[in-house]
């Protein structure tokens, strides 16, 4: 059995390397010519990637330092975690709406100033001052959630159970996620139907040319007066000049994020945390455990699960010889691959091919070992941008 090598660029939890066999593979942060890569925050835009690397595991959700496009180019798979921190996330985002409605952050400030010794006298002044901190509950209120994924549907169950009236937006939820979904929450055609009745908002979208600024002046106007806006996603789905302006007319009450900005510092409407959404033990465990197990069975099996840039494509194993073929989508391509393998009496036990945007990808068994002469001729297919021996 070949012995596989993964390279891990950040700090992984020991709890998902252990998913990795020491007898079949060797692991660390100085390992060399790495079939894998294992990252969290690590920057790949900058590094030269070693040619050896087949496939990268993202411990997390974002990919933004990762150059995806580049990658699936070469061939090579970008799998990530999305789930494995929702929990986590959806915590912090009721933590939010709690430090929001009942001024929690400036309550505990305050309280940490006091200087007096005497408790009668700051029991006196706690009593006289507390009105200032006078708050709303969330029992009774509406909550809007763009975004229905992992994070969004577990907030949304989560504000349910709260009692409050929950109103969802997502024109590309899963089947998956919509069969979690509370039948109490009620889905909305539009994003300004969300915008207009919630008294909360909150946003769980990636950030891409859509969602780029998705909440600017035009959408912050439309939001009911008094609003408060949470985001746990990314920074840049707010625009901070007109977030500023909605601060000051009082359009909202609040701004909850976790993504520190200096125009924001200081703002006494801003709840600003330093990007801690996923930042638990059992987050950091979900993810490492999570990636390691799909990056084990990509390496192993040729399965992809969970990948940004390719789809996710599964074959249960036969007696076989298998390879794995990426290659441009485009007509023919598995027809040019059968006539390779049968001209060389090769016969193909099972196949699955499946595809996602631009690129293929092809899992199959053959009856007897493919020699080099083969592998080379089905690398040089037209189209072709990687071939595989699978285990």
């Amino acid at each position: 059995m070949p012995k596989y090598r993964v390279q891990t660029l950040n700090a992984i939890s020991p709890l998902g390397l252990q998913a990795f066999d020491a007898e079949r593979y060797d692991v660390g942060n100085t390992v060399e010519k790495p079939h894998a890569l294992l990252v969290r925050s690590f920057d790949l835009h900058t590094w030269s990637l070693p040619a050896s690397v087949e496939v990268i595991g993202r411990a997390g959700v974002g990919v933004n330092t990762i150059p995806v496009p580049q990658l699936s180019l070469q061939g090579i798979p970008v799998l990530n975690t999305p789930g494995a921190n929702a929990n986590a996330v959806k915590e912090l985002v009721l933590a939010g709406m709690l430090m929001a409605s009942r001024h929690l952050n400036r309550a505990w400030h305050y309280t940490n100033q006091f200087t007096e010794t005497d408790q009668v006298t700051l029991e006196q002044i706690v009593e006289s001052t507390k009105k200032q901190f006078a708050g709303t509950e969330l029992c009774g209120k509406t909550l809007g959630v763009i975004g229905l994924g992992s994070i969004g549907v577990k907030i949304a169950n989560a504000a349910v159970h709260l009692d409050m009236r929950v109103i969802g937006y997502d024109p590309a939820m899963t089947v998956r996620n919509a069969w979690e979904l509370s039948p109490l929450v009620q889905q909305a055609h539009a994003l300004i139907e969300v915008l207009t009745q919630a008294d909360f908002v909150t946003v769980h979208v990636p950030l891409n040319d859509k969602t780029h600024h998705l909440f600017n002046e035009r959408s912050m106007r439309s939001m009911k007066n008094g609003a408060i806006l949470l985001n746990f996603a990314r920074d840049h789905i707010v625009e901070t000049e007109a977030l500023l302006q909605a601060l000051e007319d009082k359009k909202l009450r609040c701004y909850v994020c976790d993504f520190p900005n200096i125009a924001l510092y200081q703002n006494p409407n801003v709840i600003a945390l330093p990007h801690i959404g996923a930042s638990t033990q059992e987050a950091e465990e979900n993810c490492a455990v999570m990636v390691a197990q799909n990056v084990r069975d990509f390496l192993e099996q040729g399965h992809i699960r969970c990948s940004v840039n390719f789809p996710d494509v599964e074959l249960a194993r036969t007696d076989g010889y298998r390879l794995a073929i990426t290659n441009a989508n485009v007509p023919n391509m598995v027809a040019q691959i059968s006539t390779v393998l049968s001209e060389a009496n090769l016969n193909i036990i099972d196949m699955i091919n499946k595809s996602r945007g631009d690129l293929a990808y092809t899992l199959l068994d053959v009856d007897q070992p493919v020699t080099d002469v083969v592998f080379q001729k089905m690398a040089a297919i037209e189209g072709v941008i990687r071939v595989r021996r699978v285990g």
